[in-house]
């Protein structure tokens, strides 16, 4: 114990030595190149749809299932993410699933029938993004801030919109120039490069007090007990599910992540069924990620300086609605991309707030296991929104039932948002 006492203060000393910046914040810029190309290469599959469901000679809603079992996959496997991320470093984590995404992409270029689509895209692709998402990101990050963790999470998540604002409108060109099948390629290997990279030399750390240190890179003395805890922070799945909080941030988070998927798999194709053509259809979804790039740095921000961070969750809901009101009635590409842009400022306060509010209601230490089990019951919202568009427009040749739905959803998310309370805090 004395020898690791001194290996640890030793360490210290040279961390406050040799680094200038707080090491929170290559956390923060690990965070946010990692979400970047996950997200980013995610969030392509509307892309991919109608040339998938033309050569394959299939339904939307069928290539749509691919989509779905990746968001099922990544939720339940999130679920671990969680935990191991309290006890482990994410750099691993990360590199894992990077080669695994890395893989099912590459494979995915080669399917010739809807099973390989949903083994590859659906069952390997979902897997390596659960180690590459925001359970196993924001949680590292929110770790490393209380004062700024606000700001920290806002920065890191603009990757997201980042990523999604420079692979869409990349695939597309892709998919027009060769085709569909070598722009999946393409991901796998922007997907492998960055992802292994930046996880193995930014993400290398667990949290501050580990390494002698304070959140926020605060320079108040730390003491042993702060640099060796006496035990790791766990807290019960029964414990959660009796709490209300944790089923209000589920079902909300889950309901809005529903409708986010069933807008990035749906919108390209609603767009070019409306005499849109494919280039500014799939353009639409840079568009959703330049004001989410402007919104998520910005709730990330104000929540710094508010009493409570529901309020910001309140208003990007209302953004997202305005959005989806203005999305029902596009003819034009002027008016899809005014709702791609008021829609996609909403959308951006999706992915920090969430660790924001789990920091905030249960505890900074416990964030990486309550945000995987949340983010099971999120993603499975997550799941059914690809697979709604997709039976709503076989069914009725027409999106415009899903608009509706969407519209009355988040109605009720914007209303049950204002009703979560305070309450305990674990750790």
């Amino acid at each position: 114990m004395i020898k690791e006492t001194a290996i640890f203060r030793k360490e210290n000393v040279l961390m406050e030595k040799n680094q200038k910046i707080f090491w929170g914040w290559y956390i923060v810029g690990g965070a946010f190149l990692v979400m970047a190309i996950n997200y980013g290469a995610r969030y392509c599959f509307g892309v991919f749809l109608k040339p998938m469901a033309a050569e394959f000679g299939l339904s939307r809603s069928v290539i749509s299932m691919a989509a779905a079992i990746n968001m099922l996959v990544y939720s339940f496997c999130a679920i671990f993410v969680g935990r191991m991320l309290d006890r482990i470093a994410p750099r691993w984590i990360i590199t894992a699933g990077a080669l695994i995404a890395a893989t099912g992409y590459v494979l995915t270029g080669f399917v010739h029938t809807p099973l390989g689509l949903y083994i590859s895209y659906g069952l390997m692709v979902g897997l390596g993004s659960a180690g590459m998402g925001v359970v196993a990101c924001s949680s590292s990050v929110g770790k490393w801030f209380v004062k700024k963790r606000g700001l920290a999470l806002g920065i890191a998540s603009m990757g997201i919109s980042l990523g999604t604002a420079l692979l869409t409108p990349l695939s597309g060109y892709i998919v027009i120039m060769f085709n569909w099948r070598f722009g999946l390629i393409a991901l796998s290997f922007i997907m492998l490069f960055i992802g292994v990279f930046v996880s193995q030399t930014l993400m290398r750390k667990t949290n501050p007090e580990a390494y002698g240190l304070l959140p926020d890179g605060d320079k108040t003395s730390v003491s042993l007990q702060s640099i060796f805890p006496a035990a790791v922070h766990k807290i019960s799945t029964m414990t959660l599910f009796k709490d209300s909080r944790f089923w209000t941030l589920a079902v909300c988070q889950g309901l809005a992540v529903m409708i986010s998927m069933s807008v990035f798999v749906h919108q390209v194709a609603y767009a070019t069924d409306n005499g849109i053509n494919k280039m500014a259809a799939a353009s639409s979804l840079a568009a959703v990620s330049i004001t989410g790039f402007m919104g998520q740095f910005l709730f990330g921000w104000i929540t710094d300086r508010i009493k409570d961070p529901k309020y910001a969750s309140f208003i990007g809901i209302s953004f997202m609605l305005a959005g989806t009101l203005l999305l029902i009635n596009v003819e034009s590409i002027l008016q899809l991309y005014l709702a791609a842009l008021v829609y996609g400022f909403g959308y951006g306060s999706l992915a920090p707030m969430l660790p924001l509010l789990i920091a905030d209601r249960f505890g900074r230490q416990v964030m990486g296991s309550i945000y995987g089990l949340l983010t099971f019951f999120i993603g499975t919202g997550g799941a059914v929104g690809p697979v709604l568009g997709g039976f709503i427009y076989d069914h009725f040749g027409s999106y415009h039932y899903l608009w509706l739905i969407n519209i009355v959803v988040l109605i009720v998310i914007a209303i049950a948002f204002l009703t979560l309370k305070k309450g305990k805090q674990y750790a």
